[in-house]
């Protein structure tokens, strides 16, 4: 059974800085075949792509708004992906998801993406 776990959510200053992480157990291939996103869901709003990374290379990807401040990356000895966030604005609170799909390319679209996890808040106060 494929989990993905996220942690590092919580309460945080505007200006101030979170790290994310999201942990992959059960996936039936290697984890570094596997495309990985963040995406995150305000209340009353749809849920939005936030960053991504490739499966081959690492390529990178970024919603305009976060360009600068985040910063995605992928352990695949520890199987996690990071999504470090840097002077965050009340507009970033939101629940944040990470995403995995095979071969993936980092894409921001969320019906590319096979698995979920259960998401971790994110409060920002301004």
């Amino acid at each position: 059974q494929v989990q993905l776990v996220e942690s590092g959510g919580g309460l945080v200053q505007a200006g101030g800085s979170l790290r994310l992480s999201c942990a992959a157990s059960g996936l039936t291939f290697n984890f570094n075949t596997y495309g990985m996103g963040w995406f995150r869901q305000a209340p009353g709003k749809e849920r939005e792509f936030v960053a991504g990374i490739s499966w081959r290379l690492g390529s990178t990807y970024y919603r305009d708004s976060v360009k600068g401040r985040f910063t995605i990356s992928r352990d695949n000895a520890k199987i996690t992906v990071i999504l470090q966030m840097n002077n965050l604005k009340a507009e970033d609170t939101a629940v944040y998801y990470c995403a995995a799909h095979r071969w993936g390319t980092g894409t921001p679209k969320a019906a590319d993406y096979d698995y979920w996890g259960q998401g971790t808040q994110v409060t920002v106060s301004s």
